[in-house]
């Protein structure tokens, strides 16, 4: 009797501050985001510039101007329809019960798995979209900074405490199968599009059959030693979407894989051996590839040396964004102006959609306001993604991304495939900064280092593993 009392307690105790985070993360202030009309903004590859298409118009140093502002010209309704076409994915309330607790929301725990869900959407927008997809409906969605603290916000909050006591939702199960239904808009290409569209966002639904949704998600963390109502870190994000993607059964995401670096190392053969892994007599296509990098830019905090590798890295058309955020509260970067990130904020309460029904609402999938803020504020452990089409689009990427590290104090290596027998022989090393809290130092085994970190160029393996690194003076 006393144990069943302490579980009752519980399980009060947990529908209880779910309902304080439902309330707490279900209104925002209103705020504007400003943005400088001198400097150019890139979003993920693509670069905008705000200036006024008259150049005899001039504008103080260090003007601002909010992305509601439509007396600019220029690119910003192009910046701003590409941004609110990016899939955003939020806390959610009053979805079915996630299984082993009593939780029915995520506010407060999942931001991390958010943004790990929006980079993997972006992933899947540009394998199945490309780049310059846009959503046609984005700049008529409403802004939700609007939203404050009203007495209608008390009465959600009310209403949402009395649904976390009641019982599960029924859950709907998808009947439509994607391809059956290009089929029939097979020459309508913005028909095909949107099909997709629906059916990506579909696959991030919060309901227990949803592929990369927040149930199966935490499934997949249980292995991490992860549980829902855990807070997640960027790193145990990425081996989780790894997971995800790999069990994914449906048809139309057999040709899309995830790498994940080691020790901030990308390995070529590896990550050819993935895309090239389902190369059959019947299948001679090699697969797309997300590869996930987790890092750490500095110590306590980010080291603003890093700054231009951040910037570099969201300039190249093969990122798909950053995992990161502050301390404890995740952010998904996808692009900067300035010194400033570009975001998207996770931190937003909605209600339960279910992405089952035929034509289900698309406008709480889409951010209408992008955020901003300073580099210097970034916690250092983050997860940087990269989606490549094909071997050959990897091979390019590498190429480029090599060339684009060696400008910058580097945050990763990419590793060409180890010389063959012959050829072995141990290169001459020089520490380039072996006070950058980076990448990992290689003793015996090439194991981390327990105290320091090293940065140090790339360079093959040694064959006779016998590399010890140390810095000047020890």
């Amino acid at each position: 009797m006393e144990a069943t009392g302490t579980d009752e307690v519980d399980k009060l105790k947990t529908k209880f501050i779910s309902a304080w985070n439902n309330m707490k993360y279900s209104w925002v202030l209103k705020t504007k985001t400003y943005f400088s009309r001198n400097s150019p903004v890139l979003l993920l590859g693509k670069c905008y510039h705000f200036k006024y298409e008259d150049e005899d118009k001039t504008l103080p140093a260090g003007s601002g101007c909010t992305i509601e502002d439509h007396v600019i010209a220029g690119n910003v309704e192009e910046f701003r329809k590409d941004f609110i076409s990016r899939i955003w994915l939020t806390y959610r309330e009053e979805f079915p019960q996630i299984e082993g607790s009593a939780l029915t929301t995520d506010c407060g725990w999942g931001c991390t798995l958010r943004t790990g869900q929006m980079l993997l959407a972006q992933g899947l927008i540009l394998h199945f979209l490309g780049r310059a997809w846009t959503w046609p409906d984005a700049l008529n969605i409403e802004n939700s900074d609007s939203e404050s603290w009203t007495s209608h916000t008390v009465k959600k909050f009310t209403a949402s405490f009395e649904a976390s006591l009641s019982g599960e939702r029924e859950l709907k199960t998808p009947k439509i199968s994607l391809k059956e239904t290009i089929g029939k808009y097979s020459d309508d290409h913005e028909m095909r599009n949107e099909i997709y569209h629906r059916k990506i966002i579909s696959w991030f639904g919060d309901s227990p059959l949803a592929l990369f949704g927040l149930h199966q998600l935490i499934e997949y963390g249980k292995k991490s030693g992860k549980k829902a109502g855990d807070w997640y870190g960027p790193a145990v994000v990425a081996h989780i979407l790894r997971k995800a993607v790999e069990e994914a059964r449906h048809p139309d995401l057999q040709g899309i894989t995830i790498y994940v670096a080691q020790d901030c190392t990308v390995y070529n053969c590896d990550v050819i051996d993935k895309q090239s892994a389902s190369m059959t007599s019947d299948n001679a296509d090699d697969k797309a590839v997300i590869i996930l990098v987790p890092v750490r830019l500095g110590g306590e905090r980010t080291n603003t040396d890093y700054l231009e590798f951040v910037k570099s890295i969201l300039s190249l058309e093969y990122c798909v964004g950053i995992i990161g955020g502050k301390p404890k509260q995740s952010y998904y970067f996808a692009g900067f102006q300035d010194d400033s990130l570009i975001y998207m904020d996770p931190h937003y309460c909605q209600s339960f959609v279910d992405v089952s029904i035929k034509d289900f609402p698309l406008e709480t999938f889409h951010c209408p306001s992008p955020k901003k803020m300073a580099f210097r504020k970034m916690d250092p452990s983050c997860t940087i993604g990269f989606y490549c089409r094909n071997v050959q689009d990897f091979e390019r990427a590498s190429e480029e991304i090599t060339k684009d590290l060696a400008k910058h104090v580097p945050a990763l290596s990419i590793l060409s495939p180890l010389p063959s027998e012959e050829t072995w022989r141990c290169p001459d090393l020089e520490l380039r900064d072996w006070s950058v809290v980076l990448m990992p130092s290689l003793t015996g085994s090439g194991t981390f280092s327990k105290s320091l970190h090293w940065s140090v160029p790339p360079f093959p393996i040694c064959k006779e593993d016998h590399w010890s690194l140390s810095p000047p003076g020890m």
